[in-house]
C-alpha cells in the first residue's frame, strides 16, 4: 500500500504539470494568433471625383500590407451604383512584389479597394458599399479628389438639346483631344463639325443628345463629304453606356478607314462589326445626302438618299435592313462625331469640316 501511495502523488504531479503546459501553449497560441495583424489597404494616388463614363478614366494606386500569395485587389468606383473596375470581365489587379498595386479606373465620386482571396468572383455592380465578408479580407474606401471640369457643354440644334464633348475620347481606338469650339451652329441653323490642329495634335468634334428618343426614324442631312481624307471619320451612332456587351451601337459612318485604296467610303453597321452580315458597305456620291435609320424592335432599316429630304421620290443611293443582332433601344442616345483614326498608309494631312443641315426624329 505504501508503494502505491507513493506513486499516486507523483502521477498527480505529472498530470498537473502537463495541464499547465497545455494551458500555457494554448494561451501562447491565442496570443500568437492575435499578434498577426489583419491586412490593410492604403491609397497613394486618388482620381478626381466625377461622374463616370466609358471614356473617363484615371489612375488609382495604393499599397497593401499583410497580403498572402494569390490574393488580389478588386476596385469599385461609385457613380450611381458601385461599378467594378476597369471592366466586369477584367476585375482583378495584381499585388506587386513591393506590395503596391495600380490600375486605370473609370471615374466615380468614391473609390473602394478590396483585398480578395483566390476564387472570389466580384459582382459587376453593388448598390451598397463593399464590405469585408466571404472572400473579402480587407476594404478601404476614399472619396475622389476635387472635381474635373465638365466634359460637355450645351448646344441647341434642330430643335433638340445636345451636349458637345470638351475632353479627350478614344472613339475609333485612338485617343484624340476634343474641343467644344469644334462644334457650332451658323446663322442658318446648320451644325459645323471641325477637325483642327493644336500643338501638333488633331482636335476633333462630337456631340450627343441629352436624352433617349426611343424607337423611330433618325434622319440626318449632311452636305458633301467627298472631301474627307481616308483617316477621318464622320458618323452618327446609337449608344448606351450601360448597354452591354456592345453598347447598343449601330452606325452610319463615312470613312475609308485610313486606306485611300478603299473604293467604298460609307457603311451601315450593327455591332459587333466583325460578325458576318453586320456591315453593309457602299460608295457615297458627291453632294448633299440624307441618311436614315428606322429602328424598330428586331429591325434596323438604313438608307441614304440624294438631297436634303427623305420624301417619297427622293433618289435612293443605298439601303439595307438588319434583322439579326439588332439591339433593343434601352437608354440609347445619338452621337454625331468627326474624328481621326491612326493610319500609316494615309495619315491625316489637313484640317477639315463637315456641315450637317438638320437632324430629325420621327416616332
Amino acid at each position: 500500500m505504501s508503494a502505491l501511495a507513493s506513486v499516486i502523488p507523483r502521477t498527480i504531479t505529472i498530470c498537473l504539470r502537463l495541464t499547465v503546459c497545455f494551458c500555457a501553449l494554448a494561451v501562447s497560441g491565442c496570443h500568437s494568433r492575435d499578434s498577426v495583424a489583419s491586412p490593410t489597404i492604403t491609397f497613394t494616388m486618388i482620381p478626381p471625383a466625377a461622374e463616370g463614363g466609358r471614356e473617363r478614366v484615371a489612375t488609382l494606386s495604393g499599397r497593401v500590407t499583410g497580403a498572402l500569395p494569390g490574393q488580389r485587389i478588386v476596385v469599385y468606383a461609385k457613380s450611381g451604383p458601385w461599378w467594378v473596375q476597369p471592366w466586369p470581365d477584367q476585375p482583378f489587379t495584381q499585388v506587386q512584389a513591393d506590395s503596391s498595386w495600380t490600375l486605370s479606373t473609370h471615374l466615380g465620386f468614391e473609390y473602394a479597394a478590396l483585398l480578395v482571396s483566390p476564387g472570389y468572383q466580384p459582382p459587376a455592380t453593388m448598390d451598397l458599399p463593399p464590405a469585408v465578408g466571404p472572400g473579402v479580407l480587407a476594404v478601404a474606401s476614399v472619396k475622389g479628389e476635387g472635381f474635373l471640369p465638365t466634359a460637355w457643354k450645351p448646344l441647341r440644334f434642330s430643335g433638340y438639346d445636345w451636349e458637345v464633348r470638351t475632353i479627350a475620347s478614344d472613339r475609333g481606338g485612338m485617343n484624340n483631344p476634343y474641343s467644344g469650339d469644334n462644334a457650332f451652329i451658323d446663322a442658318s441653323g446648320a451644325l459645323h463639325l471641325r477637325i483642327t490642329k493644336t500643338d501638333g495634335k488633331w482636335v476633333c468634334a462630337e456631340l450627343r443628345t441629352t436624352r433617349s428618343l426611343g424607337y423611330g426614324s433618325y434622319v440626318l442631312t449632311v452636305r458633301d463629304t467627298s472631301h474627307l481624307e481616308p483617316a477621318s471619320v464622320f458618323s452618327m451612332i446609337t449608344w448606351d453606356d450601360n448597354g452591354d456587351p456592345h453598347y447598343r451601337e449601330m452606325d452610319i459612318e463615312i470613312s475609308r478607314w485610313g486606306d485611300a485604296a478603299n473604293k467604298s467610303d460609307a457603311q451601315f453597321g450593327v455591332q459587333p462589326f466583325y460578325v458576318p452580315g453586320n456591315l453593309a458597305r457602299f460608295t457615297a456620291p458627291v453632294g448633299t445626302l440624307t441618311h436614315v435609320l428606322r429602328w424598330e424592335s428586331g429591325l434596323a432599316r438604313f438608307k441614304t438618299v440624294r438631297g436634303s429630304s427623305d420624301q417619297p421620290g427622293a433618289p435612293v443611293i443605298f439601303q439595307h435592313d438588319f434583322t439579326s443582332g439588332v439591339p433593343a433601344v434601352g437608354n440609347s442616345i445619338i452621337y454625331i462625331n468627326l474624328y481621326v483614326i491612326a493610319s500609316e498608309k494615309s495619315p491625316l494631312e489637313k484640317e477639315t469640316e463637315v456641315v450637317v443641315e438638320k437632324f430629325a426624329f420621327l416616332p
